[in-house]
């Protein structure tokens, strides 16, 4: 499999939840190693907990070297004050993480990728943008409504 076919399992996981996350977008996070998903998660029911939350407390150890694929950036910061979900990753040891599209909430917005990036983490945004921003369009027209970049 390759980049598109992992972030389309990611983008199934999060699909499954649509309509269930409250005012928190609708996100699927997949964790491959080998070539192999090793841990997936998505945005539960009422927003928690995050994907990458999910598929990190899934992987373990194992998510060590390995890719994550996200279908939204990971949060930088949470409401709650829990670990972020750009924090997780790092805390796992995953190599690279595949972002389908920028998050433009106020608690990622190219800080999370940044924070991944200073990790020394390999990014790459945009693969399956398209699907995952249409997956997320209420989630975004409400974020520009309220005055996000």
């Amino acid at each position: 499999m390759n980049d598109e076919a992992f972030m389309r399992v990611a983008l199934d996981r999060a699909a499954a939840l649509k309509g269930r996350t409250g005012v928190n977008p609708t996100v699927g996070c997949v964790i491959v190693k080998d070539g192999v998903v090793i841990a997936g998660g998505a945005t539960g029911e009422g927003g928690r907990p995050h994907a990458e939350e999910g598929a990190c407390d899934a992987a373990g150890a194992a998510a060590q070297g390995a890719t994550a694929y996200v279908t939204l950036e990971p949060c930088a910061q949470r409401s709650t004050g829990a670990l972020s979900c750009t924090d997780r990753l790092i805390a796992a040891g995953v190599a690279r993480v595949v972002i389908a599209v920028a998050d433009p909430h106020p608690f990622a917005d190219g800080v999370g990728v940044a924070r991944l990036l200073a990790a020394e983490i390999d990014v790459e945004i945009g693969v399956c943008a398209a699907d995952a921003a249409a997956l997320n369009a209420d989630f975004f027209a409400r974020t520009a409504a309220a005055g996000a970049p």
